[in-house]
C-alpha cells in the first residue's frame, strides 16, 4: 500500500489491482516531470497516443486517476503525488539492476541525466565560463563508451532546482554553482569562476581598471533570479558588507542579462571571456575575492551510482585537473 502525503488517503496498489509495469512507471514519471504528455512523450520517444493510452491503463489497474488534465498541462492528483517517489525509486533500482548485468557482460551501457548551467558549464573551457569542457568531455567518453546516452537537463531554477533534482532521483549528477548543498548531495569541486562587473561604455565607470563592491551599491541590477548560484553568491557578496541591492530585472541566462545592459536597463556581474569583445560593453575585474563562483559536481550521497556514472565521473574530475580522481569516485562509490 502506498500512503498520499495529501490527507493520509491510501492507494490501493495491491496484487488484485494488476501487475504494474515498469514501462507505464517510466510513461508515468516523464509526463509528471514534463508536465505535459506532448512532453513526456517526445522524451522517451513514443508517440503521445500510446503514452495516453498506456497511462489511462496504468490507471485502471491502480483504480484512481494519476493525473488531473487540463489545457495547459496535466497536475498530479494525490494518487499520482503519492506514486511518484515510488516509481522514481523503483526505475532507479531497475536502472541499477541493468547496470549489474552489464558489468558482468562488458562495456558500459545506460543513459546518465546530467544537469547543466545555461551559460556555464556547457561552453568550451577555451571561452573561460568553465573549468571543464563539458562537451568535449561528453564527446571522448561516447567514443570510449558507444552504449551510453547523455540526458542534459537545465532548470529554470538553476542550482537549487538541480540539487533538488539529485535528491529525488531526477538526476544522475548535475553542474553547479553551490557553497552548500543538502545532506543527500555530495559535491566534487571542479573549480571557481571570478565574476567582473559589466556596464555600457557610456557608464560613468565604464574606463575603470577595478572596481570594489562599495563602488557598486546604487546601480540598478540585472541578475539571475534566486536559487542561481552565481545570485547566491552575488547576494552574500553585498549583504557582507551591509549593502542591498536593487536589481528591478532578472534573467535565466547570461546571454539575455547582458543583453539587458547592452540596452541599458541596468548593469550585470558576469564571468569576463565571451563579453571582452562587446565594442558596447565594459568589462571591468571587481577587487573581491567573494566573487568567484565554485563549480562543482553534485551527485547523490545516498544511493549507489552507476558504473556508467561513476565512469563519466571520473572523466570529467580529470578534464578539471583533479589529481585526486580516481581515488574521490572510489570513495563516491
Amino acid at each position: 500500500m502506498l500512503q498520499t502525503g495529501h490527507r493520509n488517503r491510501r492507494l490501493p496498489v495491491t496484487r488484485e489491482s494488476g501487475a504494474v509495469e515498469l514501462r507505464q512507471l517510466e510513461y508515468f514519471v516523464a509526463v509528471a516531470e514534463e508536465g505535459s504528455f506532448t512532453k513526456g512523450a517526445r522524451r522517451v520517444r513514443v508517440a503521445q497516443s500510446a503514452v495516453s493510452a498506456t497511462i489511462q491503463k496504468l490507471e485502471r489497474e491502480l483504480g484512481l486517476p494519476v493525473f488531473a488534465r487540463e489545457a495547459a498541462g496535466v497536475t498530479l492528483t494525490d494518487a499520482g503525488a503519492a506514486l511518484l517517489p515510488e516509481a522514481r525509486g523503483l526505475l532507479s533500482a531497475e536502472r541499477r539492476a541493468r547496470d549489474t548485468v552489464d558489468q558482468v557482460r562488458g562495456g558500459l551501457r545506460g543513459t546518465i541525466r546530467i544537469g547543466t548551467l545555461t551559460s556555464i558549464g556547457v561552453r568550451p573551457a577555451s571561452r573561460g565560463l568553465m573549468v571543464v569542457d563539458l562537451p568535449q568531455v561528453l564527446g571522448r567518453f561516447h567514443v570510449t563508451h558507444p552504449l551510453v546516452t547523455f540526458q542534459l537537463r537545465t532548470s529554470p531554477r538553476g542550482t537549487a532546482g538541480h540539487l533538488e533534482s539529485i535528491v529525488a532521483d531526477e538526476l544522475d549528477m548535475a553542474l553547479v554553482g553551490a557553497y552548500s548543498h543538502p545532506d543527500r548531495v555530495k559535491l566534487h569541486h571542479l573549480g571557481t569562476v571570478p565574476w567582473c562587473f559589466v556596464c555600457p561604455r557610456r557608464h560613468r565607470l565604464a574606463d575603470a581598471t577595478s572596481v570594489s563592491l562599495e563602488d557598486l551599491a546604487d546601480e540598478t541590477f540585472v541578475d539571475f533570479p534566486p536559487g542561481w548560484g552565481n545570485r547566491t553568491m552575488t547576494d552574500r557578496a553585498f549583504a557582507g558588507i551591509g549593502i542591498v541591492r536593487n536589481v528591478p530585472f532578472e534573467a535565466a541566462d547570461q546571454e539575455t542579462a547582458v543583453g539587458l545592459v547592452r540596452n541599458g536597463l541596468g548593469v550585470t556581474l558576469a564571468p569576463r571571456a565571451g563579453n571582452e569583445d562587446d565594442e558596447a560593453l565594459s568589462v571591468i575585474d571587481i577587487a573581491d575575492e567573494s566573487l568567484r563562483l565554485p563549480i562543482a559536481v553534485a551527485t547523490a550521497s545516498d544511493r549507489q551510482p552507476s558504473a556508467a556514472t561513476t565512469a563519466l565521473l571520473a572523466a570529467i574530475l580529470r578534464a578539471a585537473g583533479k589529481k585526486d580522481a580516481a581515488a574521490e569516485v572510489q570513495a563516491h562509490r
